[in-house]
């Protein structure tokens, strides 16, 4: 298949290149003009961008499928730009917490998807007691260990500051990224139990946890890991002070969400349950500090966060009762496409870092994901740069049909999602069957 007058967005390049770009058997073999194939299409006047790669998403299969599974997530993710999900241990039954867990999940879960898929590994305070065993037998299957300070599930629990010292050096050991969720649990439990007293106002929710909580949490995790120094990186920083103190370590990284970009508290007050996530959208103040470093490139990529729940789990329940997520996957490339590239807050190549290369590089999939070149999977996604996308939720593939965007006004129009070679999703409705296959991490040397 020959791909025809596109502009592709190459790594390294400041603006698009109009070339053609031929793959075999799902790899890109040539990117030249005037290439000749078998068949081909013609994308003249469309932009073309590597897939993009989420890297935190919570399709809760198996488990949790009333609020999403990896059929229709999926398709929310093709439909949006996405070639390729790292999925969350956390939401599904049982955890990815042991090699026998990971193998009930990939048995589930083979065949439903729409794009190719990694998995994290965890380890929580239920799983402790045999984590390291646990962690040596799932190393070559998972992209890293998913760890939380604070959690609200009984079949996950949080660490101590103790028990995560020890596995940060373990997976120091076995050359694997910790994932952690920071937030302070005798913060966030002392204030909650006041606010809760005063009524379900939505900013309540946002004082039981507000920025100090994470920074607090941020500070604690980093100052463990010094001297050990593991590979340690914070799923959903929502404060840019967290984000300070995380640049100042090596081999430390973080990742933010649209939502915290985007929302504020008084959003928050006004959007209710819909907008309702852990960690909390922050101040005004704070959003938009964090999104200067966002901009600045000191977040190493954004991540959807994706965790949608039925409507029944948020409309009608107060600020505490409500599902803690928003579906984040259909809303995630388009957003960062119009409101930063697009906007020319950033060039072409801090948004392909933003979106493809840098998660792929984190979780050691770049030989094969995370950009166009020569030798890799033909993961395209191709834009029109003059169609506008309004946000409907009820348009959504997602189970998730409740989010803070609905309305918003987006621009360019993602026409044709291109998965190993294969025209996995074109504009409107067109699904090919699901080809998404697991994508193992490579083996790092050194």
């Amino acid at each position: 298949m020959v791909f025809k007058n596109c502009l592709i967005a190459l790594p390294d390049s400041d603006d698009f290149v109009n070339a053609d770009i031929r793959e075999e058997n799902g790899i890109i073999v040539e990117i030249g003009k005037n290439l000749n194939g078998k068949e081909g299409i013609d994308l003249k006047n469309l932009l073309v961008f590597p897939g993009g790669i989420d890297a935190h998403t919570h399709f809760n299969e198996p488990g949790f499928e009333e609020r999403e599974e990896f059929l229709t997530g999926s398709m929310g993710g093709i439909s949006s730009g996405i070639t390729m999900v790292i999925d969350m241990p956390c939401t599904s039954i049982p955890p990815v917490t042991n090699i026998q867990n990971l193998l009930t999940k990939l048995k589930k879960i083979e065949g439903k998807s729409y794009v190719d898929y990694g998995l994290f590994g965890g380890v929580s305070g239920n799983s402790f007691d045999e984590f390291e065993e646990n962690m040596r037998g799932l190393k070559d299957y998972v992209s890293g260990f998913k760890t939380y300070f604070l959690s609200g599930m009984e079949t996950f629990n949080e660490l101590d500051h103790f028990q995560f010292e020890n596995v940060l050096r373990i997976a120091k050991e076995i050359k694997k990224p910790v994932l952690l969720h920071a937030e302070d649990p005798l913060y966030v439990r002392s204030a909650t139990e006041k606010f809760k007293k005063l009524g379900d106002k939505p900013l309540y929710y946002y004082y039981s946890r507000p920025e100090i909580a994470e920074i607090i949490s941020v500070q604690n995790a980093c100052r463990i890991n010094e001297k050990i120094g593991a590979e340690l990186h914070f799923v959903h920083i929502s404060s840019s002070e967290s984000v300070d103190i995380i640049s100042k370590y090596d081999n430390v990284t973080c990742e933010t969400g649209p939502h915290y970009l985007e929302f504020s508290s008084e959003e928050l007050e006004r959007f209710g349950p819909i907008l309702k996530t852990a960690p909390v959208v922050k101040s005004s103040e704070n959003r938009e500090r964090l999104r200067e470093k966002f901009i600045k490139g000191e977040i190493f990529y954004i991540a959807s966060d994706h965790a949608p729940a039925p409507s029944s789990e948020k409309i009608g329940k107060n600020i505490w009762e409500a599902y803690s997520g928003i579906p984040g996957i259909e809303t995630l490339y388009i957003y960062t496409l119009s409101e930063f590239l697009f906007k020319k807050k950033i060039g072409l190549k801090d948004f392909l870092k933003l979106t493809s290369e840098n998660p792929a590089k984190r979780f050691n999939i770049f030989k094969r994901k995370g950009s166009i070149e020569i030798g890799k999977d033909c993961d395209l996604v191709v834009v029109n740069p003059d169609g506008e996308t309004v946000v409907k939720g009820e348009r959504f593939f997602s189970k998730g049909k409740l989010t803070p965007f609905e309305g918003m006004r987006f621009k360019g129009v993602i026409e044709m999602t291109i998965l190993r070679g294969n025209i996995a999703f074109k504009n409107p409705d067109y699904f090919s069957k699901p080809s998404g296959i697991f994508i193992k991490p490579e083996v790092k040397n050194g």
